[in-house]
């Protein structure tokens, strides 16, 4: 069963406080069928931070489940990974489930970030040593779609990451499978994640 748009609104304006519950964030994906949707295990035990700067005012760090206004999407956000002692390195993705419609997602899984050797710093604060394989993507759900899910999950990089050829910078990013990549590479479950909702430009 998909997700209910309905449902998840409420989710959105429920959140208002910085997510610091791994159970409570795993409830969400759980909610948002996330876990179904993308044939992943989700069981986090990390919180990931995805935080979008915005001109000329404050950053946004999303909540899981938080709807954002197109606009404030632009990227590229920054990562960072809490309440873990594991230093990496990590391999994150981004992908959306839903296009063009969370109906008909004929064109899904659309992969909006994915990049390897992300170690963490000051305040968990992920940063990559060698370049993403797919630079972040801003969400453009088209119109007369109902808002998308755009999930950001982590994994532990296994080693030989860096030689896979599954995924390079010429890969389409049209019709893309977390899981099967997971699979092909050895990237295992994600250990942390989020997710914000985007519904097209006004």
């Amino acid at each position: 069963m998909r997700f209910s748009l309905g449902f998840l609104s409420l989710i959105a304006l429920a959140v208002t406080a910085q997510d610091t519950n791994v159970r409570r964030v795993k409830q969400t994906f759980d909610d948002a069928n996330i876990p179904a949707d993308l044939s992943i295990k989700f069981d986090p035990t990390a919180l990931l931070e995805v935080t979008f700067p915005e001109p000329g005012a404050s950053p946004i760090t999303i909540h899981a489940g938080q709807q954002l206004p197109r606009d404030s999407t632009a990227g590229p956000p920054t990562f960072s990974l809490l309440g873990t002692s594991r230093r990496g390195p990590f391999v994150v993705a981004a992908v959306d489930p839903d296009a063009p419609t969370p109906q008909a997602p004929t064109s899904a899984q659309i992969r909006h970030f994915l990049g390897g050797n992300f170690t963490p710093g000051r305040s968990g604060l992920l940063s990559n040593s060698t370049p993403a394989l797919s630079e972040f993507r801003q969400p453009t759900p088209p119109a007369g779609s109902d808002a998308h899910r755009y999930i950001f999950l982590v994994f532990e990089q296994p080693a030989g990451f860096n030689q896979q050829t599954v995924v390079t910078p010429t890969t389409p990013v049209q019709l893309f499978n977390i899981s099967s990549f997971a699979d092909a590479v050895g990237l295992g479950n994600p250990i942390a994640g989020t997710f914000m909702l985007v519904a097209p430009a006004a």
